[in-house]
């Protein structure tokens, strides 16, 4: 009884810190793919960008499908079976997780955020099947030894390991900063691990635009870069075909059938291999 108290004490304790009284960028994202965990002013913020830029909804579905795609990759092809996740966001459908395991029961997958809406809904992450293992670490992208040291109780780092940083590093407003984050956490994965990043670029004046208004409406500022930038954070990596491209147009052969496959997006991704 006394751990459960202590959980409803925790559970309270996050949703005490939990404002909504200004958008927030996970329940914005979720409103975005289709989620229900979300609050009236995500979604005003939400209207008023798809107003100023429709295409920022394709971003977020694409990169979605994306993670699929470089997930069953990663595992049908390159035989990886451990996966850390940095910046998980609010579950919906078709998390790291779910569709790793159903390639490979015994995929081991590491979540990593520390972010209190993300906190409670934690529980709905930690499934596994019994072959595997799911786990949540309450992180921060800011202090990658620590994240990669309570990661090393769950995953093997004699083995390699995907590191997957989708739709996150925009939080870190220098981009020196962020590549400096990316460097040592793969300085800590060992040889044969993965790098897979997506993030939305600013490609076009549409999403120059949203991203201005989204951060002018209180929420923690998100940057958009460019394509150079993003390649930058593969530097010293092996790219896998087709290397940094528009996240639709990464393996779309293995798309599933349905969902938007060949839309333009300001949004860039890669998937990297550390020699």
């Amino acid at each position: 009884m006394s751990d459960s108290r202590s959980q409803l004490g925790a559970g309270a304790e996050l949703r005490a810190r939990i404002d909504t009284s200004t958008p927030h960028s996970a329940r914005f994202w979720n409103y975005f793919v289709g989620g229900k965990d979300n609050y009236e002013v995500d979604r005003e913020i939400g209207e008023q960008i798809k107003g100023i830029f429709p295409g920022l909804v394709d971003v977020a579905l694409t990169s979605r499908l994306f993670l699929g795609r470089a997930v069953r990759h990663l595992i049908r092809d390159e035989g990886v079976r451990q996966f850390l996740d940095i910046g998980t966001g609010l579950p919906t459908a078709d998390n790291t997780h779910e569709v790793a395991q159903r390639e490979a029961p015994d995929a081991r997958i590491v979540y990593v955020d520390n972010d209190p809406i993300v906190l409670t809904h934690a529980n709905a992450l930690l499934t596994s099947t019994p072959e595997g293992r799911t786990a949540y670490l309450d992180a921060d992208l800011h202090a990658p030894e620590a994240v990669l040291e309570a990661a090393a109780g769950i995953l093997d780092f004699s083995r390699p390991v995907a590191l997957i940083i989708l739709n996150t590093l925009g939080h870190v407003a220098d981009h020196d900063q962020a590549r400096d984050l990316v460097r040592r956490l793969l300085a800590g994965l060992p040889s044969g691990s993965y790098l897979v990043i997506s993030d939305s670029t600013a490609t076009s004046e549409g999403m120059i635009a949203a991203s201005e208004a989204y951060n002018a409406s209180g929420a923690t500022p998100y940057h958009v870069r460019s394509v150079e930038e993003i390649a930058g954070f593969f530097e010293g990596l092996e790219l896998v075909a087709p290397g940094i491209t528009q996240v639709p147009s990464w393996r779309p052969d293995q798309e599933p059938p349905t969902g938007p496959t060949a839309v333009s997006v300001d949004a860039y991704c890669g998937v990297g291999r550390k020699p």
